[in-house]
């Protein structure tokens, strides 16, 4: 029986950002470089297909990660002012 962490899917899952990108970019020399079987180039396709939903994933959390902290920081400097105004 196969571990869940030996599955390709869970490999990408587990990369950061960097490692995931990096992993990325060398499939894609190796497609690139047309020195592979079908079999092969088709098995690293599938695994770089992997590889771009893990980044996509990570940005797109990244970004909202950002996005809450720019409104949470709106919403601070908006309390700061409501208060400044109170004191004028």
């Amino acid at each position: 029986m196969t571990e869940q962490s030996d599955r390709p899917e869970s490999k990408a899952k587990n990369r950061s950002f960097e490692q995931a990108f990096e992993q990325l970019e060398q499939s894609v020399r190796k497609l690139e470089a047309g020195q592979l079987s079908l079999a092969e180039a088709t098995d690293l396709f599938e695994e770089g297909m992997k590889l771009a939903k893990r980044c996509n994933e990570l940005l797109s959390t990244t970004e909202l990660r950002v996005s809450r902290l720019q409104t949470a920081f709106a919403e601070q400097m908006r309390l700061v002012d409501d208060d400044f105004e109170a004191e004028e």
